[in-house]
């Protein structure tokens, strides 16, 4: 059975219990329970779970005990400590009509899981995830993959490098680094540093950080006994004491948090407030708090790729201060401007700033500023065209990891005003407006060309997305007004 074979008949399942109220979520972690017992069943040498409380009893049970057999051997997997510990603590079976619980366990049952390798495994279970985020409205935060791996590709981690997401949902840009590792040729210590030393993780919701530890052990990632550090709290709460190398992130989109982060001493245990000392300003701004909080997680000469919104390039007050700031105290060497279209929630402009803390008394560590606008005249649908790794691998191209002192720019005014890979220096970032990083030197097609206007469709969509991305900034500037 092909994967997309096996998502579907998985997935399709799930509308038969929204019928008891079940939601995409709840019914994901329910599939993540079970398919956790179904894989230790199935290698018992690596896996080795109390008797009694496993697979096969679940399986043997009949349909009238199912269900109590089930909520028993979650509670027990919860007292067992370790991985399982963390993976079981607090969970409950909402599945309540056996007979449907069965069903489940009787389509999960027709596959040998350990028999595939893992990326197999770990593809069927992130399509399980993208079909959440798809049908849940949490889309906003689903980084497509294909952003994903170019930002690895860049970022380039290597075996002993600690890799942080201060905010990291599912695990995304994990898998995505662990892919990129497991693309070398790696010696068993060098494994044993991947499996259990290598990433760390903050999420604020226990479900989500469930399902992350989940996916990273699909993944290979962890045993019974070491698991990933992927602590389940604020991450804006916590001043962080081991600096990392490498973040990775898509800190949340949307309005200010309810407790507003500062560096100003009198907020210290002050109800409203995060004290926050290591910050460079106080802002009710979450994006703004978390590329500050994203600095100060990062080691001398670390490094990070962060998805931004638009409006953390260009709005006024602590914006200004974090941009001339970063320009001034880190080397922000490149801005890759995302189209519109790849998040399921519509109206999302985003970008992905490239960013590292470099050693040296340099009046300012940035010196130029590479751009490359994949947005004007592009567009993307998640399902009708969906954004593809191919479609940035010229960036990653231009990108030059290896060596960037081989940039060349792809724009020219005369031979080539289309080039989409550009520079700007120092000195002309900071003369502008409000240091005001939002650029683009591109012609839309779409405002110029009246003869050939896209679908109807198409420029209704894009009149929606544009309203939303107002809207969405107009909340931003208000909560920070109050």
């Amino acid at each position: 059975m092909t994967t997309n074979t096996l998502v579907a008949k998985i997935w399709s399942f799930c509308d038969t219990l929204r019928d008891d109220g079940l939601g995409y979520g709840d019914y994901l972690e329910q599939l993540t329970y079970l398919l956790f017992l179904k894989m230790a069943d199935e290698n018992k040498t690596q896996y080795n779970l109390p008797e009694g409380f496993d697979w096969k009893s679940l399986k043997g049970k009949e349909k009238g005990d199912l269900s109590e057999q089930y909520k028993d051997i979650l509670k027990k997997l919860a007292e067992s400590g370790g991985m399982l510990n963390k993976i079981f603590e607090g969970a409950q079976n909402k599945i309540h009509d056996s007979a449907k619980l069965k069903k489940l366990i009787n389509l999960i049952g027709e596959e040998n899981w350990t028999n595939k390798d893992v990326d197999i495994k770990g593809e069927i279970y992130e399509s399980l995830l993208q079909k959440n985020a798809e049908n849940s409205g949490a889309g906003q935060y689903f980084t497509p993959r294909a952003v994903i791996k170019a930002m690895v590709n860049c970022i380039q981690p290597q075996v002993g490098e600690t890799i942080a997401d201060p905010s990291c949902g599912t695990g995304g840009f994990f898998l995505g680094a662990l892919e990129y590792l497991h693309g070398k040729k790696l010696s068993d210590k060098a494994k044993e540093t991947i499996r259990v030393d290598t990433f760390h993780g903050w999420e604020i919701e226990k479900s989500t950080a469930r399902l992350c530890l989940m996916n990273l052990f699909l993944h290979g990632v962890g045993d019974l006994i070491k698991t990933p550090e992927i602590d389940v709290t604020d991450s804006l709460r916590v001043i962080p004491e081991n600096k990392v190398k490498i973040v990775l992130a898509n800190p949340p989109f949307g309005k200010s948090s309810s407790d507003i982060p500062s560096n100003d001493e009198k907020h210290n245990n002050k109800e409203g407030y995060i004290y926050r000392p290591d910050f460079w300003i106080t802002t009710s701004n979450k994006q703004l708090a978390f590329l500050q909080h994203i600095i100060t997680l990062l080691d001398e000469n670390g490094r990070a790729a962060v998805v931004l919104p638009d409006n953390v390039l260009f709005e006024g007050g602590a914006g200004e201060t974090i941009r001339k700031r970063l320009l001034d105290e880190l080397n922000l060497h490149t801005i890759l401007r995302l189209p519109t279209g790849i998040f399921y929630a519509q109206g999302v402009k985003a970008n992905v700033l490239f960013f590292e803390k470099t050693e040296g008394k340099d009046q300012h560590k940035t010196n130029e500023v590479w751009y490359y606008d994949y947005r004007t005249n592009i567009r993307h649908t998640p399902k009708k065209n969906p954004l593809r790794y191919e479609h940035l691998e010229d960036f990653v191209k231009c990108y030059h990891a290896d060596n960037q002192d081989l940039r060349k720019e792809t724009f020219n005014e005369k031979e080539n005003p289309e080039g989409r890979w550009r520079k700007f220096t120092y000195d002309n970032l900071i003369s502008r407006d409000k240091t005001n990083l939002d650029i683009t030197w591109l012609k839309d097609e779409n405002l110029i060309d009246l003869e050939n206007l896209p679908e109807p469709d198409t420029l209704i969509d894009e009149i929606i997305e544009n309203i939303q991305s107002s809207l969405e900034s107009f909340k931003t500037i208000r909560d920070s007004l109050n």
